[in-house]
């Protein structure tokens, strides 16, 4: 079937050139050829990666990125240019040639061997591809059976040892091309969650500690001009300014606390969530069930991604209670974090530039994880995220 597709092509090719300067006539035959190789590839790509089990992505077509007949053959052009397309058409034919050969060699051992047996049914002579020999020396033909299965069994490895080269090399491609876009995902991620996360930072010290911290050095100045004239006053001044202090350094340790948590490093995800759930203005109902202390990096991101959630939760959402679930679940072959959180609350939350669900989304794309968010137009909310980690 190899010998008669690739001399169908060929055919094919030859009328297709022949045929341009017919009104472009052949313009459409090559089209079709195009095609048809592109089919034909796609189809040797999927024949190998099952047959020797290389982990390969498919053959794609190249679509064109915008409406008109310009980009549509641009995308021809693309398509055209496909290595890997070409590589498995190449590959097509080395097995359609091996194959031939391979069957070439079955045929002439299988003559070999009935023809060895001559002499049993009282036959002269035989013939073997022109080749005559006496009955007496037909027993001969039974070490040429043997090559000729020895040939048949070589071309199978050799198909192999070439359809793997190929095909494979291919496979590493695109495994290379796929961690080279995850780790531009990852880092565009990484970015962008500083980026939030410093906003978040100069907003909490503009908005929260910064005011404090006027005050009390205004408190502090009167103070100090009314102490010799006015020193009831003064330290009623002082005292405001006492206050003021302990609220500033209450508010600096929730956005260090932001930041990072040392009940976290300390004592795990376990007790840094119960931490987080005990200071929401909304009840927090955890379900944390984990056999034992993850990857640092993994329980980090998730934290702060459950925490960041359950912020916005009492922010935005008016629910009435939070539900906190957590698991290390199996993904090929390799443990994720799993958690889930629900609320209550009349729904509606999307990811927006510079927002809480934004930092989250970032700060999980940054871990490699992935956060999936759930949230009809009058509730519930449900956010899921997904870690990598290691045990």
């Amino acid at each position: 079937m190899g010998l008669v597709i690739v001399s169908l092509l060929l055919g094919w090719l030859a009328a297709g050139t022949g045929l341009i300067l017919l009104a472009g006539f052949g313009l459409v035959l090559l089209l079709g050829l195009l095609y048809t190789v592109f089919g034909l590839s796609w189809l040797e790509i999927e024949r190998v990666s099952q047959l020797y089990n290389l982990p390969v992505a498919s053959l794609r077509w190249r679509e064109r990125n915008a409406p008109g007949f310009s980009s549509y053959i641009r995308s021809v052009g693309r398509n055209l240019g496909n290595g890997r397309m070409w590589a498995a058409f190449g590959n097509f034919v080395l097995a359609t040639l091996l194959g031939a050969g391979m069957l070439g060699a079955l045929r002439w051992s299988i003559s070999a061997a009935i023809l060895a047996f001559a002499p049993m049914s009282n036959t002269s002579s035989v013939t073997l591809e022109g080749w005559e020999l006496s009955s007496a020396q037909a027993p001969w033909l039974i070490p040429l059976a043997l090559a000729g299965v020895g040939v048949v069994v070589a071309l199978v490895f050799l198909h192999r040892a070439i359809s793997t080269a190929i095909i494979g090399t291919i496979a590493r491609e695109t495994e290379l091309a796929q961690k080279a876009q995850t780790s531009s995902v990852q880092r565009e991620g990484a970015v962008r969650a500083a980026e939030v996360e410093r906003t978040r930072i100069e907003c909490d010290l503009h908005d929260g500690v910064q005011p404090r911290l006027v005050s009390v050095a205004m408190a502090l100045g009167l103070a100090h001009q009314q102490i010799d004239t006015e020193p009831q006053q003064a330290k009623e001044l002082i005292a405001e300014a006492h206050t003021s202090t302990k609220a500033a350094i209450t508010e600096l340790r929730q956005l260090t606390r932001g930041i990072y948590t040392s009940v976290l490093e300390d004592r795990g995800l376990d007790a840094a969530l119960s931490a987080v759930a005990g200071r929401s203005h909304i009840p927090v109902q955890l379900d944390i069930q984990l056999p034992k202390r993850m990857e640092k990096n993994a329980e980090a991101a998730m934290y702060f991604a459950i925490a960041e959630a359950l912020t916005n939760a009492a922010k935005h959402s008016r629910a009435s209670w939070c539900r906190v679930t957590v698991r290390v679940r199996e993904f090929e072959g390799h443990p994720w974090l799993w958690a889930r959180i629900e609320d209550n609350g009349i729904g509606g939350a999307h990811i927006q530039p510079g927002g809480g669900l934004d930092g989250i989304h970032h700060r999980v794309l940054a871990a490699g994880g992935t956060l999936h968010l759930d949230s009809p137009q009058g509730g519930p909310t449900a956010v899921e995220v997904n870690v990598p980690c290691a045990s």
